[in-house]
């Protein structure tokens, strides 16, 4: 084998660490921009934010009264600064005060707890400390304060806290008793039947049917201790829940009619009761936290159409630190703090191309789903994310990015911006529909559908097909259950 040296051009892309900065940017949702932000912001010195979130925030102090003086960077109120002047400095206490014979009332020591002379009261409120959101109890809190008042013997409530602790967040004894009875110490000699008890026991608490071992004992808990019913429904409900649950809940009513020799009427009166019930009894003590969506782009409607802005609230206001760019300038810092300048000016480049390129691609998505603004879902056009794209003269990678967790206040509701994309079904007059605006009919047509006589999948699909669009069951289904609504076996009433 000989060697050769030999030379040779080619051509290849190369992303530029200000390239690869833009495009992570760009695909972050908003909370993950402010936690990169954030580690930004400790990492480089050179860069500081405007907008600081804690700026508006209540502070308190270390005796738990409301903080009044002024955020940093804010002006002070007009008179506050008179105000000021007369409180004590820091370093002076209100001992010194009372010694003077300064003190409004007079007493010795006295401080800001109480009485009128307190300095921590405001002119609304009767005391200028917080009043601070209690913490909720919890299920198991809440059925072992009941224990304590029923004056069972420490035994038997021990037993029952064994149980409480058991429960699921519903309120549920998912574990057998015969395992809870396995695990208990031998020494104890405690019986099966004293556990049986305790679980009698925490099942007569509050909230009803709380400690059942299915939905079937949660419900026929709830419908013995139900007040106003009749004695006729009551016994068929239990019948029919304790033994007949799979085909209520299917509503397989020719059957339980033919097995229990029974109406409609009765049917209907057992189902009013039911109804009544709740499944998840020890849900409403659960610490549920609700998670918001802050959007990014809100559309409002204007005179010449609909106007397209960016949410200022979501826009991180930053800016070179200047005393350090100045020593920049005089040549009195280090190299390193040279890269780092370039890096603060190339964050704050790509913050404000990221921000750009969001609203161009809104404002291009609005004015191609005018209808929709103005109609609602059901006037849904199809849209692709490569017509946006040629549009914009952007690659189709870009507007993916763009619009993935990325949200849009409209007047009919939040939506991500990949919403407003979707296939498309073929009319018989040869034009397209949006898959959305398909599932918006199907939404319409069941929701005004007779509850006796629900639609199927099949007619549905003949009634789109009265409007012109060629769709087949299987899609009509597979929209549906998209949709969450139940079959039509499922939507049928009494």
């Amino acid at each position: 084998m000989k060697q050769s040296l030999q030379l040779r051009t080619s051509q290849h892309l190369a992303l530029t660490p200000q390239l690869q900065q833009s495009i992570r940017l760009l695909q972050l949702s908003t909370l993950e921009l402010h936690q990169e932000i954030e580690q930004l912001l400790h990492d480089n010195p050179l860069l500081e934010r405007l907008d600081d979130p804690l700026d508006r925030s209540v502070r308190l102090l270390a005796d738990g009264a409301i903080n009044s003086a002024p955020a940093s960077g804010e002006a002070p109120q007009p008179g506050q600064e008179a105000a000021d002047a007369g409180a004590p400095k820091e370093g002076e206490g209100f001992e010194d005060g009372a010694a003077d014979g300064e003190r409004g009332d007079g007493r010795e020591g006295d401080s800001d707890w109480g009485g009128e002379g307190g300095g921590a009261r405001s002119g609304d409120d009767e005391d200028g400390r917080p009043q601070l959101e209690a913490e909720g109890i919890s299920l198991r809190q809440h059925l072992a304060e009941q224990i304590r008042l029923t004056g069972c013997s420490l035994r038997d409530r021990a037993l029952a806290e064994l149980v409480i602790d058991a429960l699921d967040d519903n309120g549920y004894l998912e574990e057998p008793l015969d395992e809870i009875h396995a695990r208990l110490p031998a020494e104890l000699e405690i019986e099966m039947d004293e556990l049986r008890c305790a679980l009698a026991l925490v099942q007569s608490l509050d909230p009803v049917g709380v400690g059942a071992r299915s939905a079937a004992e949660c419900l026929a808990l709830q419908l013995r201790r139900m007040p106003g019913v009749p004695l006729v429904t009551r016994r068929l409900a239990l019948t029919i829940v304790e033994g007949y649950l799979s085909w209520f809940a299917q509503r397989e009513y020719t059957k339980l009619k033919k097995a229990l020799d029974c109406d409609d009427e009765d049917l209907r009166e057992v189902q009013a009761v039911v109804r009544q019930c709740n499944p998840h009894p020890g849900a409403a003590f659960a610490a549920n936290v609700s998670d918001y969506v802050v959007p990014d782009v809100i559309v409002r409607r204007a005179r010449s159409g609909w106007a397209v802005s960016l949410n200022p609230d979501v826009m991180p206001k930053l800016r070179v630190n200047s005393l350090y760019a100045s020593l920049l300038k005089q040549g009195k810092s280090e190299s390193q703090m040279g890269a780092q300048l370039q890096e603060a000016k190339w964050l704050i480049k790509n913050m404000r191309q990221r921000f750009d390129t969001i609203l161009r691609v809104a404002e291009a998505i609005v004015e191609r789903q005018r209808n929709f603004f103005s109609h609602g879902a059901v006037a849904m056009r199809p849209l692709v994310l490569r017509e946006i794209a040629d549009t914009l003269g952007l690659h189709e990678s870009t507007i993916s990015r763009v619009t993935t967790q990325k949200y849009m206040l409209t007047p009919h509701g939040m939506f991500e911006l990949k919403y407003f994309f979707g296939s498309h079904v073929a009319t018989e007059a040869g034009g397209e529909a949006s898959s959305t605006a398909i599932r918006a009919l199907i939404a319409q047509l069941t929701g005004a559908e007779d509850p006796r006589n629900p639609l199927s999948d099949s007619k549905i699909a003949e009634m789109l097909g009265e409007q012109g669009m060629v769709i087949a069951r299987r899609t009509v289904a597979k929209y549906r259950e998209a949709l969450k609504i139940p079959p039509v076996s499922l939507r049928k009433s009494l």
